[in-house]
């Protein structure tokens, strides 16, 4: 069975909507820009999704020494592309679900916080919004160096205690830190985490706590 193709929206640095493109077309333009000028010009949408258990330890990816970008390194639980015509509410039920393996649904906060206490997360994950942030610099390490990507970013967080599951051969599986544990490794060893992981573990530290001592009316 042939594979469909991914298509993506894509949008000037504004925030301008320039059209649908084909994902492998628009990333072998943006690399050779790169290359070419040291900058990219257009972005995408992208969810980037930081997962814990309801004793509040973080779900870390520890990405494949097989991938271009970032290999070996610890990464945010999942991330991935918004399709063309899907929302970002969609893009992270897909992500956890093709990726991770395990269904979850998007909430507004104060039904998140309501969620919380009613939902077996053994077999759902509950997620919520915690930031939206246009031209987000992606940096990522490759053989040939750095590449700075910009995107349309949203910034989710959540629990999940179920099993997980990588299913496309990106990861070599999940390891679980407290946020102490986490915060100490990363200052001691900077360069085994990404540029993603460390962002968000920084930003968003207030939303990385247990269910019942998670800042959700924030």
């Amino acid at each position: 069975m042939k594979i469909k193709e991914e298509l993506l929206e894509t949008f000037d640095l504004k925030g301008n909507f320039l059209g649908n493109q084909l994902r492998d077309e628009f990333y072998e333009e943006i690399r050779k820009e790169f290359k070419d000028k040291g900058r990219i010009t257009r972005q995408v949408k992208s969810v980037r999704i930081i997962s814990l258990n309801s004793n509040g330890r973080i779900l870390i990816q520890k990405r494949s020494k097989l991938k271009k970008e970032n290999p070996g390194l610890y990464d945010k639980t999942v991330g991935g592309h918004v399709k063309a015509g899907h929302s970002w509410f969609m893009a992270v039920m897909q992500e956890c679900y093709e990726e991770l393996g395990f269904p979850a649904v998007v909430l507004p906060r104060q039904e998140f916080t309501n969620a919380i206490e009613v939902t077996n997360l053994e077999s759902l994950g509950l997620f919520r919004k915690v930031d939206y942030i246009g031209n987000y610099i992606s940096t990522r390490k490759t053989e040939k160096g750095l590449f700075k990507q910009p995107y349309l970013a949203s910034f989710f967080i959540g629990y999940y205690d179920g099993p997980v599951q990588f299913r496309d051969g990106e990861s070599s599986g999940i390891e679980v830190f407290s946020l102490e544990d986490l915060q100490q490794k990363i200052k001691a060893e900077p360069d085994i985490f990404t540029n993603d992981l460390q962002f968000m573990i920084e930003k968003y530290e207030k939303y990385l706590r247990p269910p019942n001592n998670n800042d959700t009316h924030s």
